[in-house]
């Protein structure tokens, strides 16, 4: 794992090399082993290498062709780079072991037809010299990061938005990202917080020539192609056929090697599958809370035992608040994924004893783990089968079933369910502030300026676009498309990045993934029960405790510290006058809410907690520039 950066100048104006130095300076966090340069006139690139396969200087980069006319900067890992060394078109004698000779070998032979070959996880830049064309290229889920922003100076990208802005004047604040984030915890793909800065989105690649942009789509994940005709124990083998491959190939590494165990299902059948496939004990890695209803360490210390790990935990207290100004640096831009405090204690953890950890990240999206994939008939019905003129019909019959009457209400209820687009309930289920919140929150010039912007209407699109006609798998396939890249693999890539810690995800092996799109619903929830599929494989292996317990997600229990501890540092925080002059809150909306929080007559834990992140990345990025 890796970071890079680099620019092509406009008009073949020669880079500045101090420039595409400070770039990868700024990423050093990501590769502490090595760093490497490539200037030549109008080109630079920048990486920092964190040494995993072949420790070697033989693996230093950027790393050209035999003829030094190509040049790739690369991060990540091809875990099938041996099998392609074998589908090159001519021979080679390679001067290393790494993937990413292979990388650029296959770009010679195939250019980039070869992106469909790679399994892994990845984000590149080949400068290809004969046809002065640059390509960026990033995995299929979104496992590393990519970003690019092109201007009157030309092209520039980095795998973190601050090498982007760690020379020159400060982008603007992007306002329709700031309201987007409020809905999501996150900034969705392809914006930034910055304008004019880009996410290249997963799956994709871009390529740049003669002054000109050009991104495509190299993948996409169909759920419409059904497996039929098979048994459930033939369903059951492949899939852990499938999983036992994936973990394989992610147990390949010239360093220390363990895994991330939360005592959920997804971790602790990587950890299962690890201790049979290794000839040594498996490192594994727990974080815990004092707060006994967010506390898995039991599950994880059940699992431990069962396959006798060598296991490390840690215990998160209140006083993590006081990393949140580190994270908003390690995430560059607004986040509110609260679990990112837990995940970056693990992740330090985890580095005093391996530099690669596996995780069980992915297995929720693929096999839907979370309870708000519990979609009912009346959801399907509505979702699926009426038309424009049965909804007119439901809507007059709606108008004669008063909601009032006690009796009447649930039939009330229900016909009205039918009528909401579900891609507006499903907002409705994972918004964090709903549009009247933000009404009663917004400034009245803010709210002006984000008015046309409509968070519905983009969940809307996923939907629409979404390559599936059953509802289960048209969630799942939203979520893969949105919250898996933008949210789950954002904070794990930052979190161990930031420790030069390389995770993992078996779960999210394109071909697994591929084969989790094609399974019929009902192999994924069941009777109420969800990943159906995957505690059938484990049962047996894993222990029945970890199997049959409610799902608790990774929550922090942001309320009570909030509400005690923490609670001077979210009055202070947010109610500073800087806080208040930044536009786009109502000031008495916003004391109305933390004092809410604070009497505890409603659990704002989670968006006080986006707040905070939004007003230290103001004090972090755009305070500290301006000073």
């Amino acid at each position: 794992m890796c970071g890079i950066a680099g620019q092509i100048a406009a008009a073949r104006q020669p880079v500045d090399p101090r420039e595409i130095a400070a770039m990868g300076a700024s990423l050093r966090h990501r590769g502490p082993d090595d760093q490497g340069l490539y200037v030549n006139g109008h080109v630079g690139l920048a990486h920092r290498r964190l040494s995993i396969l072949d420790l070697s200087p033989a693996g230093r980069q950027p790393m050209s062709n035999d003829a030094g006319t190509m040049w790739i900067a690369f991060n990540g890992e091809i875990y099938n780079y041996e099998e392609l060394r074998g589908r090159l078109r001519s021979p080679r004698a390679f001067r290393s072991r790494t993937d990413t000779e292979v990388l650029l070998a296959l770009y010679e032979d195939y250019g980039i037809e070869a992106l469909p070959l790679l399994r892994g996880m990845f984000a590149f830049a080949i400068w290809d010299e004969p046809r002065q064309r640059l390509v960026l290229a990033r995995d299929r889920l979104g496992k590393k990061p990519l970003f690019y922003t092109v201007d009157q100076r030309g092209l520039r990208f980095a795998s973190e938005l601050k090498a982007l802005v760690a020379e020159g004047p400060m982008p603007a604040v992007d306002p329709i990202a700031v309201h987007h984030y409020l809905t999501f915890q996150y900034i969705p793909t392809p914006l930034t917080i910055f304008q004019g800065i880009r996410k290249l989105p997963p799956g994709h690649m871009l390529v740049y020539e003669q002054g000109k942009v050009s991104e495509s789509a190299y993948w996409s994940l169909s759920y419409d192609e059904k497996r039929v005709g098979r048994s459930e124990s033939e369903y059951k083998e492949e899939f852990l056929s499938l999983l036992t491959e994936s973990v394989k190939l992610r147990l390949a590494s010239d360093v220390p090697l363990g895994a991330f165990l939360s005592g959920g299902v997804d971790s602790s059948s990587v950890v299962a599958i690890m201790s049979r496939l290794m000839d040594r004990p498996v490192k594994t890695f727990s974080i815990g809370f004092k707060e006994k209803e967010f506390n898995e360490l039991s599950y994880a210390r059940d699992v431990a035992v069962r396959f006798g790990t060598e296991h490390h935990e840690f215990i998160v207290e209140p006083s993590a608040v006081d990393l949140l100004p580190t994270l908003v640096r390690v995430y560059d831009e607004p986040f509110a994924d609260a679990s990112a405090i837990p995940t970056y204690y693990v992740s330090q953890l985890s580095r005093q004893f391996v530099t690669v950890v596996l995780n069980g990240d992915g297995g929720d999206e693929l096999l839907a783990g979370y309870p708000r994939y519990h979609v009912t008939p009346y959801d399907r019905l509505g979702a699926r089968w009426l038309s424009g003129p049965a909804r007119d019909r439901i809507g007059r019959l709606l108008a004669l079933v008063p909601a009032d009457v006690p009796g009447l209400r649930r039939a009330h209820n229900r016909l009205e369910r039918l009528l909401v687009p579900f891609s507006r309930t499903y907002l409705n289920r994972i918004c964090y502030f709903s549009p009247k919140e933000k009404e009663r929150l917004y400034a009245s010039d803010f709210n002006d300026t984000v008015k046309g912007a409509d968070s519905f209407a983009l969940l809307a699109e996923w939907f629409e676009q979404a390559q599936a006609s059953e509802l289960l798998d048209r969630l799942l396939a939203v979520d893969t498309r949105s919250y898996l890249p933008d949210d789950l693999l954002v904070k794990v890539d930052r979190a161990t990045m930031a420790q030069g810690l390389e995770a993992r995800s078996p779960f999210l092996d394109h071909r697994l993934v591929e084969f989790c799109a094609s399974l019929p619903p009902h192999l994924k929830v069941r009777a109420g029960q969800s990943k159906y599929l995957l505690k059938a494989a484990m049962r047996g292996t894993l222990p029945d405790q970890v199997l049959d317990r409610d799902k608790m997600g990774f929550g922090v229990p942001t309320d009570q510290w909030f509400r005690g501890a923490c609670s001077d540092f979210v009055h202070d925080t947010l109610l500073s006058t800087r806080s208040l002059q930044r536009g786009y809150f109502k000031p008495e909306a916003l004391r109305e809410m933390i004092e809410q929080r604070q009497s505890g007559a409603c659990s704002y834990g989670s968006r006080i907690y986006a707040l905070l992140m939004l007003e230290l990345w103001h004090q972090e990025y755009a305070d500290r520039r301006a000073a």
